[in-house]
């Protein structure tokens, strides 16, 4: 009797290893859990790590259950910071009050403007079902300064008329009579200046709109609050200061600002009389901003450090699993050694959002806390970069996670290019790559059209085949079942059932030449199949892609660190318009059209903000011209900030441009009164440059 053990060998396993996962270099088993898109990432994360322990008592003896990667840790840990910094804003927003205004009754009265703003912005978050997330916060945070504005402008206007012999209720009546335009109008040049942010699209818009409408709430309470609770309160316990006895410290203090404000007026007066030469260094100032505008990197948002890296590693197009491991086996050893990380997970073989594939392998990198470690993220990811870069055989590195709203399998750069046909973009693209490739800092740079993948074409002799008896079914079958595997049958083994698959071994399969050992039933007996079969060795397109329903090959890269993505983008259509055929279009996808998408879209948001403040003080001074004496100082604020990021090294990303267009809005707001006390001193009687030197000093 002959089993099937002497001929075969027989082993319940995977029925193909594709996949290999590990857990600081231990063999693991890897299981990602995605959210549903409206959960909340903290929540999920809350309730399986509720679930481990339950889960961990399952397993089996000698395994064990760990965390490799938590994306809620940063948002928690970016939450708790975010808090901490709207406690410290408001101390100091009520410290610098205090100090300005040298009376806690006086300082009572502004600061009541602050908690009734932010409570009355959480309700409307919560009646809008909105969340308490980062962006949120730091509206709060943002608003934390511009709510008391007008309670002390307001406030300062009152204590101004009680100084003149007025009671507390007629200052407070003609105080805030004679300010509350002003008021009403900077309140809503504010809101003229965040509600277009609820209206962005994309995933940056997703983001923003919270932000902009928690903010706009806020500011709109606050001006309610300023002209109806801050002259309530100041008729019943605001006091005037003279007559009390002033320390040392507060008399330095006032001296200083007397001085400042003598300068300033000095100075304005010199300005006023000079204004050819003023004007000239406007026009210069704005010049210079341009300049700073075009210098500035630009990218997404900037690199934080979240805590972990990830680690890529590409083995060439057609390896094995086996070749892939064993250089990431090589990585993971040096991995390991780095004294900052505290975990490391890798996976080959695996893909996020599509197949994967055995020539590719990814990594995380868990490093330890930041307060445990010396270096930052982004100077372990430098130091790493340059030693697997040189790694020979594969194409290994480190990135920072990706910016917000990208998946982990998306690369930062993704450069589309459209044409009629696929040979044209096959030549447009290799033109495409060796110019990029001169760029010097894009890494793991590929096309998705890939016109060279090795494969095997089976040519069957069917008329040989015929005269052997050999069916052309039947060799078909033969090479599927002993080179690629066959399902032949099943079996159960208690309450599971498993496939019993048929293949070759793995040492009589690894090369073409093993259809010379594989014999094929005929009519008359056994037939090599090497004589009705030929093998040879062809390269066809792996796959052929469409974007927008236009042909379309796909540049994807990474950068290196210090590289933003404007800076990529830029080059990238540089060399579009100069090295290509004029037939080929270029378009953006995955984070580049999220840049790009963004950056448009903010800019525009920035121009609608100033028509929308444009109307508003169009309405209010009821004149065309007066807006633009307000409108002209945005240009030399928006200098300031420009120049700001760039003695700080900082780039241009969506948190600047927020901040660019709320800068609208201040200077707007501040403007305004200025302008408006001006008109009433005019109407008094007072000179042009009387007028504006007492508006501005009052």
């Amino acid at each position: 009797m002959i089993r099937l053990r002497d001929v075969a060998d027989v082993n319940v396993g995977a029925e193909d290893e594709r996949t290999l996962a590990r857990w600081n270099s231990q063999l693991a088993v890897g299981l990602g859990i995605v959210k549903q898109s409206k959960a909340s990432t903290v929540d999920v994360a809350a309730e399986i790590k509720k679930s481990l322990p339950e889960l961990a008592k399952l397993l089996p003896e000698g395994m064990k259950l760990e965390v490799a990667f938590d994306s809620s840790e940063f948002i928690n840990e970016s939450i708790s910071e975010v808090q901490q910094t709207l406690m410290i804003a408001l101390v100091l927003v009520v410290l610098v009050v205090l100090a300005f205004l040298k009376s806690f009754r006086a300082t009572i009265i502004p600061s009541l403007a602050i908690p009734i703003s932010i409570i009355g912005a959480l309700a409307a978050v919560y009646f809008a079902g909105f969340t308490i997330n980062i962006l949120t916060l730091l509206g709060f945070v943002l608003a934390i300064g511009l709510v008391v504005d007008d309670a002390i402008v307001v406030l300062e206007n009152i204590y101004r008329h009680m100084e003149m012999g007025k009671s507390r209720w007629q200052a407070s009546l003609d105080g805030s009579k004679e300010i509350g335009f002003a008021i009403i109008s900077t309140t809503i040049a504010l809101v003229a200046v965040f509600i277009p942010l609820a209206f962005l699209s994309g995933n940056v818009g997703r983001l923003f709109n919270e932000f902009g409408i928690a903010v706009a709430v806020a500011v709109l309470i606050s001006g309610f609050v300023a002209l109806t609770l801050t002259p309530m309160i100041s008729s019943l316990i605001l006091r005037p200061l003279h007559g009390t006895s002033k320390s040392w410290a507060s008399r330095s203090f006032d001296a200083f600002f007397n001085w400042l404000n003598f300068i300033y007026e000095s100075t304005l007066r010199w300005t006023l009389r000079h204004r050819l030469l003023l004007i000239s260094g406007g026009v210069g100032v704005v010049i210079l901003g341009v300049f700073l505008f075009n210098l500035l990197p630009s990218e997404l948002v900037p690199v934080e450090d979240r805590g972990v890296s990830f680690g890529i590693v590409i083995a060439p197009e057609g390896a094995t699993l086996e070749y892939t491991d064993s250089y990431v086996r090589e990585i993971e050893n040096r991995l390991l050694k780095l004294p900052e990380l505290e975990g490391l997970f890798t996976a080959t073989g695996l893909s996020f959002g599509g197949p994967g594939s055995v020539t590719n392998s990814f990594m995380f990198l868990n490093l330890k806390p930041r307060s445990e470690r010396d270096k930052s993220q982004q100077q372990i990811v430098q130091e790493l970069f340059p030693q697997l870069i040189s790694i020979p055989g594969v194409l290994a590195f480190v990135i920072n996670p990706p910016s917000l709203g990208a998946n982990f399998g998306s690369s930062s750069v993704e450069y589309v290019l459209q044409a009629d046909t696929y040979d044209e973009l096959n030549k447009s693209m290799g033109l495409m790559m060796g110019e990029a490739s001169k760029l010097g800092y894009l890494i793991n740079m590929d096309s998705d059209l890939r016109l060279n993948k090795p494969q095997l074409d089976v040519d069957i002799d069917r008329e040989r085949a015929s005269h052997l008896g050999v069916s052309v079914t039947d060799i078909g079958s033969t090479l599927e079942t002993l080179l690629g595997g066959r399902k032949v049958t099943d079996f159960k083994r208690g309450t599971k059932q498993y496939d019993v698959v048929l293949q070759m071994k793995p040492e009589y399969r690894s090369s073409p030449d093993a259809i010379q050992n594989i014999y094929i039933r005929s009519r008359g007996g056994l037939v090599q199949l090497a004589n009705v079969v030929k093998v040879k060795t062809t390269v066809a397109p792996k796959e052929l892609n469409h974007y927008n329903r236009i042909r379309s090959a796909t540049l994807s890269a990474n950068l290196a660190p210090g590289v933003t993505l404007g800076q990529a983008l830029d080059d990238l259509d540089r060399i579009a318009q100069e090295k290509l055929p004029a037939n080929i279009k270029h378009e953006y996808a995955g984070q580049s059209l999220e840049y790009k998408s963004s950056s448009s879209a903010l800019y525009f948001m920035f121009i609608l903000a100033i028509i929308f403040i444009y109307l508003v003080l169009s309405a209010q001074f009821e004149s065309f011209i007066h807006p633009f004496t307000i409108l002209l100082s945005v240009p030399l604020a928006v200098f300031g900030a420009l120049l700001t990021l760039f003695i700080f090294g900082q780039s241009l990303n969506i948190y600047s441009q927020i901040g660019l267009i709320m800068l609208v809005g201040l200077v707007t707001k501040n403007s305004i009164l200025i302008v408006e006390f001006a008109n009433q001193q005019r109407a008094q009687g007072f000179s042009f440059i009387d007028a504006v030197v007492k508006a501005a000093t009052i």
